[in-house]
């Protein structure tokens, strides 16, 4: 009986697997179209005690209307360019302290890295206070005298959102563990042509970074551009405000549920788009970096 079942699964496996690939992915699926759908229905659709999955007709108008309300043009600006800024600067920041702690030799780098791993271990909620104190506090900005005091310091301002985001334990991580793959010989090489560290690094290593910097760079990207709780902190104009703080306008004491579903779904499709051109250099990027799933 085992053999027989063996024998099956060995001469059907492809078929197997591509099945459960399939209602996996329908179970993932199943929230975005549903989302989807929702923002195509009228509130007495949504309300009625009948649940309808698809609309009695395709309805427009609420995504009209969630234009007409609030400035969107200017949210999306906002979160376009702070997510792109935000990443690219991320992206270098990570990968040369990547790079350090893989390639170079220096006294106490093996304590700092263990010490930079510990930060992954600290929730992020519990270093709001923190960073709010110190972008509020930020000397000779919004005011502030060189002490730090008398004015608002980064609040409110694009610089004030980013500072916490250009950096972090994780991207540092994932970029060493892909620079320890390649040979010492590399780096004996270009000290023999006269290179020093940083040539080697943006003529060498750079260049070939393209695979775990697209996956850094997605993650990246994603938690920028989906970041609720630090824009909350520190915006406090309309002319700052992203998409994900412009969400959290339709949820008044009364939610509008075919209104929230029809921005979420224009807030989704930027990342879809992104992920769906990357998703190849994603997954080789992870597995190039020696962390599995």
């Amino acid at each position: 009986m085992e053999e027989a079942a063996s024998r099956f699964y060995k001469s059907h496996k492809k078929y197997i697997l591509f099945t459960v690939m399939c209602i996996l992915s329908c179970l993932v699926l199943f929230p975005f179209v549903i989302m989807f759908l929702t923002s195509l229905k009228t509130a007495d659709e949504i309300l009625s005690p009948v649940f309808k999955i698809l609309p009695e007709r395709i309805n427009l108008e609420n995504y009209l209307k969630i234009l007409q309300k609030g400035n969107w043009t200017r949210y999306f600006i906002n979160s376009i360019f702070l997510t792109i800024t935000v990443t690219c600067l991320s992206l270098l920041i990570n990968s040369m302290a990547g790079f350090s702690f893989a390639r170079i030799e220096f006294i106490g780098r093996k304590t700092l890295f263990i010490l930079l791993m510990l930060g992954l271990m600290i929730p992020a909620q519990i270093t709001l206070i923190p960073m709010f104190i110190i972008i509020k506090n930020f000397p000779l900005a919004g005011g502030n005298n060189l002490l730090g005091f008398g004015g608002s310091g980064l609040i409110d301002t694009y610089l004030g959102i980013m500072l916490p985001q250009l950096s972090g334990a994780f991207g540092i991580f994932l970029c060493r563990q892909f620079y320890l793959s390649f040979p010492k010989a590399i780096d004996d090489a270009a000290f023999i042509d006269g290179c020093a560290y940083p040539r080697i690094y943006f003529n060498i290593y750079l260049p070939q970074s393209k695979s775990v910097l697209i996956s850094l760079g997605t993650l990246k990207l994603t938690y920028t551009w989906n970041d609720y709780m630090w824009p909350l902190v520190v915006v406090k104009s309309d002319r700052m405000r992203t998409v994900q703080l412009a969400l959290a306008s339709f949820r008044d004491e009364v939610i509008k549920w075919e209104m929230l579903m029809a921005a979420t779904t224009l807030v989704s499709i930027p990342l879809i788009i992104v992920f769906l051109i990357n998703q190849n250099l994603f997954t080789q990027g992870i597995s190039t970096t020696g962390i599995k799933g």
